[in-house]
């Protein structure tokens, strides 16, 4: 499972988010697709089922919304913005 380090804050809004990493010192911005991720994140859903909501809610390929997330969520991880459990 993913999960956000307990070191992080984020700010979400319709326009799209940024996550504060008080650790760090940084703060990385998202649009508004990776707010719609991070906060389903945040709410520890799994991420096949946010990329079959994504999908579902885009009108877009399974594989197509699959290949994007994966690449976001290694993103995220070389930032150190997500663990596994």
């Amino acid at each position: 499972m993913i999960t956000t380090p307990s070191h992080l804050r984020s700010i979400v809004d319709h326009d799209g988010a940024v996550i504060l990493d008080i650790e760090h010192n940084s703060a990385t911005p998202l649009n508004s697709t990776g707010a719609y991720i991070w906060q389903r994140l945040e709410q520890g859903m799994l991420v096949d089922d946010i990329v079959a909501q994504l999908a579902r809610e885009t009108n877009t390929e399974i594989e197509v919304v699959a290949a994007d997330v994966v690449r976001f969520l290694e993103k995220l991880k070389s930032r150190h913005l997500l663990t596994h459990d």
